[in-house]
């Protein structure tokens, strides 16, 4: 059992915020790493996802209290509120996307301890990290050496205001926040109310000591700031400005912060990230600022630096574009040579679709493909279906390799891959579908529609979170991948798991359509007559329970082989259960290992049988161990039983975002005899088995009521607005396709 709270914790962790892209789970791991009981973590979880993070923590450790707070709740309102919630003597802000490294919590306590009441802030060290880095040191390093371990005030160490202004570098005490809350409620954005923080302080105290990793999230995975919010950086240093005027600031002070904010503003628009009438805007309000705000006798940096110093100050803008213009072309010749080698080596293909891009843009002309284009599959095929329901007029490709082409329906309009009418297709396509990313080679046109419709709820790591898995990843260039999620403009999800997933593992500016699987509609609406069928079709006589077996792929093995032992399983079950196996895709083009073991039709090889989803409907109950294909088969409320002789590899060397076993949605076997045990005994559809397979319906079959591509095809290809789609039905009240043994009764 935790301890208990002590009457007074002299330190409150205020984690605060949204769960942007997944992340606040890994900031309370990090702040829950042996936590002392003289601290206690407040976490001011803005929004429904934040919540239900906050309260698994607070559920199982007394030290964590959640306050619950509105979708619509801004980042200073959430700190206000963590912090009148708080009883600590000294206040830490985390924001939910950060991290606090090993240890963190204890160095902060430690810092604080003891300090003279004249100190009101403790400031710390940093790293950060991105998507593609982690713990990179910050460059405050040297000034906080400087510093030294006595306390300061600003004006005998002016360089303090050097420190990368974020919250979670700095501790501050509680009396000094609540005495400057009202100054402080109105500086909603951290880095004016960082710098804050040191203006209004008495004294502070510093230490070389690594407290934050700050999470720089990618650019393109967040809104685009708007003219005003660009603007809003001059603001944002011009009000520093002037609660140090107004404080009476040191002069020191003043002068290290002009140079400060002036570097911030050179190094914006040196970037050219803003577009032309903004870039220009923003120099003359910056130039109006330096102005205003330049000491007396302030002495500009030499060399470069103090030339664009200067242009600012003097408002010559375009003296300051000519002068960049000159830099930049010194650096463009060194990349000459190699743009024009790319121009000599223009293909033919290259120029057909070049010239195909520059046409317009067909409004009822719809690509598809799924699966690498192995063919008309998967929610791909759903969405193209519903689609000549309701919208006919927009015409279907399908992108298909060449082996797959003739396995093609009768009458599929399709494409073969590098042949001219692809390249001209892929040009001339308003929507382009898919469930796996188009090659990194296809242009994104900016009128043109990209649908990410995926092909599973995760349970293995994916996209990004598969950095720390070498074994998983294989060389996987995630610069590239990022590159083709860009090109997103929607992502279909099944539940909230998935939702929140994606927005971590590919972090980019797509829209989550949280509409539910269209493959798994069929799973609602099949009749009994459909299912009689497919098992008609299949050879599963009548009266015969059907156990689909659906193992996944290991990265750590080169090929499939079975890990059950199928003739003796199928012995010890009897002459009454037929055996379906279905080998993952991703080794269609080995030999099947069953060929051998068909004894009496006991044994079915299903491994080349589409769709996937009729021999769900066919099957009685599920045996899977790690596969996907559990999420869709458990929205018809059967039987699934969870194979799991090798969890622990798998889930080491291919990583996973929870414990299948803790969470299985029924019975676990770890041997073969366990496994048949859990047939011969009943125990796979006995009361447990359907409690576990209940919560884990309501967790992972949130969005999939049979309506999937209705909405989908409406929201994409019709326009509709969201409120005009169809609602999805909770989970209780639905009514999936009947049973086997149902459809043989009607």
């Amino acid at each position: 059992m935790p301890e208990q709270m002590p009457e007074q914790p002299r330190l409150s962790v205020i984690v605060h915020g949204r769960n942007v892209q997944g992340h606040l789970g890994a900031c309370l791991d990090a702040v829950a790493d042996r936590p002392s009981t003289a601290t206690e973590v407040i976490v001011a979880a803005v929004g429904a996802s934040a919540r239900r993070v906050a309260d698994t923590y607070a559920a199982r450790d007394p030290r964590f209290v959640t306050v619950p707070l509105s979708d619509d709740t801004s980042l200073g309102a959430a700190r206000a509120a963590g912090a009148e919630r708080a009883r600590g003597t000294w206040l830490h802000f985390a924001h939910a996307k950060d991290r606090l490294p090993p240890g963190a919590v204890r160095s902060i306590a430690d810092a604080t301890a003891g300090q003279p009441d004249e100190v009101d802030v403790v400031v710390m060290d940093h790293v950060h990290s991105t998507w593609h880095t982690s713990g990179v040191p910050s460059d405050d390093g040297t000034v906080l050496a400087r510093a030294g371990r006595s306390p300061l005030g600003l004006g005998d160490f002016p360089d303090l205001l050097r420190l990368a202004p974020l919250l979670g570098n700095r501790t501050l005490r509680a009396t000094f926040w609540q005495d400057a809350r009202h100054a402080f409620a109105a500086l909603d954005d951290e880095p004016t109310l960082a710098y804050a923080t040191l203006v209004h302080a008495r004294r502070v105290a510093a230490l070389d000591q690594v407290v934050l990793d700050d999470r720089r999230l990618r650019t393109a995975s967040l809104p685009p700031l708007t003219p005003a919010e660009q603007f809003a950086v001059v603001e944002r240093y011009e009000a520093v400005q002037s609660l140090m005027a107004g404080l009476g600031t040191a002069r020191a002070a003043r002068g290290v912060f002009y140079d400060v904010m002036v570097g911030e503003w050179l190094r914006i628009i040196a970037r050219d990230a803003l577009p032309g009438p903004v870039a220009k805007e923003f120099f003359h309000r910056a130039s109006r600022a330096a102005a205003r705000w330049r000491p007396e006798g302030h002495v500009r940096p030499e060399g470069l630096d103090g030339i664009r110093h200067a242009l600012l100050e003097q408002d010559a803008y375009e003296r300051y574009r000519a002068f960049q213009t000159v830099n930049h072309k010194r650096r463009e010749l060194r990349s000459e040579f190699a743009r024009r080698k790319r121009k000599v080596g223009t293909t033919l293909r290259d120029h057909r679709y070049r010239k195909a891009l520059a046409g317009p843009v067909d409004p009822d002309l719809a690509v598809f493909s799924a699966y690498w284009d192995r063919g008309v599959a998967c929610n791909p095929a759903a969405i193209a279906a519903k689609l000549g329901e309701l919208a006919p007029h927009i015409h279907p490709v399908w992108v298909v390799s060449t082996a797959n082409a003739p396995l093609l329906p009768p009458g599929t309009d399709h494409v073969v891959p590098g042949t001219r009418r692809y390249w001209e297709v892929m040009a001339r396509a308003k929507y382009l579908v898919n469930n796996v990313n188009f090659p990194g080679a296809i242009v994104k046109r900016p009128d043109a529609i990209h649908l990410q419709t995926h092909h599973g709820t995760p349970l293995k790591r994916m996209g990004l979170d598969q950095l720390d898995y070498p074994t998983a990843s294989k060389g996987l260039n995630f610069r590239g991948l990022l590159a083709r999620v860009d090109k997103w403009d929607y992502s279909v999800s099944a539940n909230t798991h998935s939702s929140e997933t994606w927005e971590r593992a590919y972090p980019s500016h797509f829209v989550s359509l949280d509409h539910g699987y269209p493959r798994n509609d069929v799973l609602h609406r099949a009749t009994a007559a459909d299912i009689l069928a497919v098992r008609e079709r299949l050879g599963i006589a009548p009266g015969r329970t059907a156990l689909l077996y659906a193992p996944t792929h290991r990265d750590y093995e080169a090929s499939w082989t079975p890990r059950l032992d199928l003739a003796d399983l199928a012995e010890r079950l009897g002459d009454e259960t037929v055996i379906l196996v279905r080998g993952h895709y991703f080794y269609g083009g080995a030999a099947s290992p069953l060929a051998g073991l068909r004894r009496g039709g006991r044994i079915i090889d299903v491994s080349a049988y589409d769709p996937v989803e009729e021999l769900a409907l066919a099957a009685d109950a599920l045996v899977t161990d790690y596969s996907s294909i559990m999420f869709d088969y458990a929205n018809l409320d059967r039987p699934i039983v969870v194979y799991a002789d090798d969890w622990e590899t798998y889930a080491k060397t291919r990583g996973v975002y929870f414990d299948l076993t803790e969470n299985a949605p029924g019975q676990v076997a770890r041997t073969q005899d366990e496994l048949t045990e859990v047939f011969r005994s009943g125990a796979w559809r006995d009361g447990s088995a359907a409690k576990a397979r209940a919560a884990f319906r309501r967790r992972f079959c949130e969005f999939d009521d049979g309506r999937a591509a209705e909405r989908v095809v409406r929201r994409v290809f019709l326009g509709a607005d969201e409120s005009a789609l169809p609602p999805v039905i909770p989970v209780d009240q639905r009514v999936p396709a009947p049973t086997p043994e149902e459809a043989a009764a009607l």
